[in-house]
Protein backbone atom coordinates (compact mmCIF):
# COMPACT_ATOMS: atom_id res chain seq x y z
CA UNK A 1 0.00 0.00 0.00
CA UNK A 2 1.48 3.78 -0.94
CA UNK A 3 1.68 6.16 1.55
CA UNK A 4 -0.78 9.16 0.80
CA UNK A 5 0.10 12.80 0.93
CA UNK A 6 -2.14 14.05 3.25
CA UNK A 7 -1.53 17.81 2.42
CA UNK A 8 -2.48 17.10 -1.00
CA UNK A 9 -5.73 15.24 0.26
CA UNK A 10 -6.69 18.28 2.34
CA UNK A 11 -6.02 20.51 -0.53
CA UNK A 12 -8.71 18.77 -2.66
CA UNK A 13 -11.07 18.79 0.19
CA UNK A 14 -10.65 22.99 0.71
CA UNK A 15 -10.61 23.10 -3.07
CA UNK A 16 -13.95 20.93 -2.83
CA UNK A 17 -15.47 23.25 -0.40
CA UNK A 18 -14.39 26.12 -2.26
CA UNK A 19 -16.17 25.05 -5.14
CA UNK A 20 -19.66 24.18 -3.53
CA UNK A 21 -19.30 27.61 -1.26
CA UNK A 22 -18.89 29.63 -5.35
CA UNK A 23 -21.20 27.09 -7.53
CA UNK A 24 -23.92 24.98 -5.80
CA UNK A 25 -27.34 26.36 -3.94
CA UNK A 26 -28.09 25.27 -0.41
CA UNK A 27 -30.68 22.90 -2.13
CA UNK A 28 -27.75 21.16 -3.64
CA UNK A 29 -24.62 21.33 -1.36
CA UNK A 30 -24.69 20.51 2.48
CA UNK A 31 -21.35 23.04 2.62
CA UNK A 32 -23.26 25.59 0.97
CA UNK A 33 -26.47 25.27 3.52
CA UNK A 34 -24.17 25.83 6.38
CA UNK A 35 -22.31 28.74 4.72
CA UNK A 36 -26.02 30.28 4.17
CA UNK A 37 -26.70 29.45 7.87
CA UNK A 38 -23.57 31.79 9.03
CA UNK A 39 -20.68 31.49 11.32
CA UNK A 40 -23.07 30.89 14.28
CA UNK A 41 -24.21 27.57 12.63
CA UNK A 42 -21.01 26.43 11.19
CA UNK A 43 -19.76 27.15 14.72
CA UNK A 44 -21.84 25.04 16.34
CA UNK A 45 -21.26 22.15 13.98
CA UNK A 46 -17.84 22.23 14.42
CA UNK A 47 -18.02 22.11 18.26
CA UNK A 48 -20.36 19.27 17.72
CA UNK A 49 -18.04 17.68 15.53
CA UNK A 50 -15.20 18.06 18.81
CA UNK A 51 -17.44 16.76 21.32
CA UNK A 52 -18.22 13.65 19.05
CA UNK A 53 -14.81 12.92 18.37
CA UNK A 54 -13.29 13.80 21.78
CA UNK A 55 -16.30 10.91 23.20
CA UNK A 56 -14.84 8.59 20.97
CA UNK A 57 -11.51 8.71 21.96
CA UNK A 58 -12.87 8.13 25.63
CA UNK A 59 -14.31 4.91 24.57
CA UNK A 60 -11.21 4.00 22.52
CA UNK A 61 -13.50 3.69 19.67
CA UNK A 62 -10.54 3.94 17.20
CA UNK A 63 -13.09 3.72 14.38
CA UNK A 64 -15.51 5.80 15.57
CA UNK A 65 -12.34 8.25 16.13
CA UNK A 66 -11.42 8.32 12.50
CA UNK A 67 -15.09 9.00 11.59
CA UNK A 68 -15.43 12.05 13.83
CA UNK A 69 -12.26 13.42 13.03
CA UNK A 70 -12.94 12.96 9.37
CA UNK A 71 -16.14 15.10 10.32
CA UNK A 72 -14.44 17.62 12.95
CA UNK A 73 -11.73 18.65 9.85
CA UNK A 74 -14.44 18.62 7.26
CA UNK A 75 -16.02 21.56 9.50
CA UNK A 76 -13.02 23.06 10.52
CA UNK A 77 -12.42 23.98 7.17
CA UNK A 78 -16.35 25.16 6.33
CA UNK A 79 -15.44 27.75 9.31
CA UNK A 80 -12.80 28.89 7.70
CA UNK A 81 -14.50 29.17 4.62
CA UNK A 82 -17.40 30.98 6.43
CA UNK A 83 -14.63 33.69 8.17
CA UNK A 84 -12.77 33.65 5.05
CA UNK A 85 -9.58 32.33 6.30
CA UNK A 86 -7.60 30.23 4.02
CA UNK A 87 -5.52 27.16 4.75
CA UNK A 88 -2.36 28.95 4.21
CA UNK A 89 -2.80 31.56 6.79
CA UNK A 90 -3.36 28.46 9.16
CA UNK A 91 0.33 26.94 8.23
CA UNK A 92 1.48 30.81 8.49
CA UNK A 93 0.48 30.66 12.12
CA UNK A 94 1.90 27.26 12.80
CA UNK A 95 5.77 28.22 11.01
CA UNK A 96 5.52 30.83 13.41
CA UNK A 97 4.95 28.57 16.04
CA UNK A 98 7.47 25.82 14.87
CA UNK A 99 10.34 26.26 16.90
CA UNK A 100 8.46 27.51 20.10
CA UNK A 101 7.41 24.83 22.78
CA UNK A 102 3.94 24.44 23.19
CA UNK A 103 4.56 25.10 27.24
CA UNK A 104 6.18 28.48 26.29
CA UNK A 105 3.80 29.05 23.16
CA UNK A 106 0.80 29.41 26.01
CA UNK A 107 2.75 31.76 28.52
CA UNK A 108 3.58 34.22 25.55
CA UNK A 109 -0.44 34.24 25.56
CA UNK A 110 -1.35 35.52 28.63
Amino acid sequence: MTKKNIFNDLHILWETIEDRAKNKGADESYVAMLLQKGIKECSKKLGEEAIETTLAAIKLDKKETIKESADLIFHLFVLWKALEISPEEILKELEIRQNISGIEEKKQRR
